[in-house]
């Protein structure tokens, strides 16, 4: 059983309603808002953490016994100015379960939510909705037997002075042997190489099935990109994988290149950006946003963002599991190999252990183009 089907499964179960946050940081029963503001005793005095450091590592939750993680919310002070943008990518998502030492998460806080490049959009879907303004909020279940921790790496050139968040929760007696656990990882190839699918993950070993990709796109060549075939590596796939997709937008729900109708036969293609539950297209730009400076430009490489969930129909693995997608485009000679800057966050939920995860590239080594 995994997290997610947990979730539906222990929703008529009774257990004890938790939360953690900045008014009650511990999720004590009976302990929240006890801080006291200008206007008096438990009136929203401590409604967020304030001033993280450069280089801190925050523990916004500890929660010690059994339970499952519900939703998670939160939300940063962002500033636009050159010296603090892509707040989004400089804070880094950890978690933890059970008091294990590497993370079974590890993602930048906007990527983990859908919003990459440092800039946030709205996306309106199951299991992740990122609504204005920053807004972004998780419902994937992230069950553990023993504990959970959450924590947040802070790489921002400058103290970030307000970051607001909530995680709820439910304890339990215990939980169905056979649950499996929630993970989640980033990765970015700056220029993919020509010819060679870019790995969205692998060293997946264990059992537990695939839930989610999230898909961050900066296009470096010209046409068309979304050729690429999705593959999916099962329990000892090597040269061809069991699941093989028929393209980017097709993984993600889409076709015929997301065209928008012409009002003229004449007008260019535009591409029409979209959100549902669980496949979306939810971000197309080509101007940084970020960017406040007379001196600057502000157009950059187009900048794609696309996810799609699989929790109706999740990818099962008793062994191993690694997912690909292939950087192919098409123009007016056809199909050719695209050299492009890909991220990515896969999500999905294994038994433990887990493999430890490759090193996250540091700070600005995550930045966008």
């Amino acid at each position: 059983m995994s997290g997610y089907d947990t979730m539906t499964t222990l929703l008529m179960k009774r257990g004890s309603s938790r939360a953690i946050n900045a008014e009650n940081p511990s999720g004590e029963k009976g302990k929240g808002g006890m801080a006291a503001s200008i206007l008096g005793p438990s009136r929203k005095g401590s409604p967020c953490l304030k001033d993280l450091a450069p280089g801190s590592v925050t523990t916004l939750a500890r929660i010690d016994g059994c339970g499952v993680i519900r939703h998670i919310w939160m939300t940063v002070d962002a500033k636009t100015s050159d010296a603090e943008r892509y707040v989004l990518r400089d804070l880094v998502l950890r978690m933890y379960w059970d008091g294990e030492e590497t993370p079974s998460v590890e993602v930048p806080l906007g990527d983990f939510f859908c919003c990459g490049f440092g800039q946030e959009c709205q996306v309106y879907s199951a299991p992740i909705i990122a609504a204005p303004s920053r807004g972004l909020n998780s419902y994937f279940a992230m069950p553990f037997r023993r504990g959970a921790k959450i924590e947040l790496l802070s790489e921002h050139k400058n103290p970030i002075p307000a970051f607001f968040y909530q995680i709820d929760y439910c304890l339990y007696d215990e939980l169905p042997e056979e649950t499996e656990y929630f993970h989640a990882q980033w990765r970015r190839e700056k220029l993919t190489t020509l010819g060679r699918d870019y790995v969205i993950v692998d060293g997946i070993s264990g059992k537990g099935r695939y839930v989610g990709t999230y898909i961050g796109l900066q296009t470096l060549e010209r046409y068309w990109w979304g050729e690429g075939e999705v593959k999916f590596y099962i329990d000892g796939d090597r040269d061809y994988p069991t699941i093989c997709g028929t393209g980017m937008e097709d993984y993600v729900g889409g076709s015929w290149s997301f065209a928008a109708p012409k009002d003229m036969p004449e007008e260019p293609m535009r591409e029409t950006t979209y959100n549902s539950l669980y496949m979306g297209y939810p971000f197309y730009a080509n101007r940084d946003t970020m960017i406040r400076n007379p001196y600057h430009n502000d157009d950059c490489p187009p900048m794609r963002g696309l996810y799609r969930w699989h929790l109706p129909d999740p990818v099962f693995f008793d062994r191993d599991l690694k997912v690909t997608v292939q950087q192919i485009g098409v123009g007016f000679g056809g199909l050719f190999e695209r050299q492009d800057d890909v991220c990515s966050v896969a999500y999905w939920y294994q038994c433990e252990p887990h493999a430890a995860f490759p090193k996250l590239p540091e700070g600005r080594e995550r930045w966008p183009r």
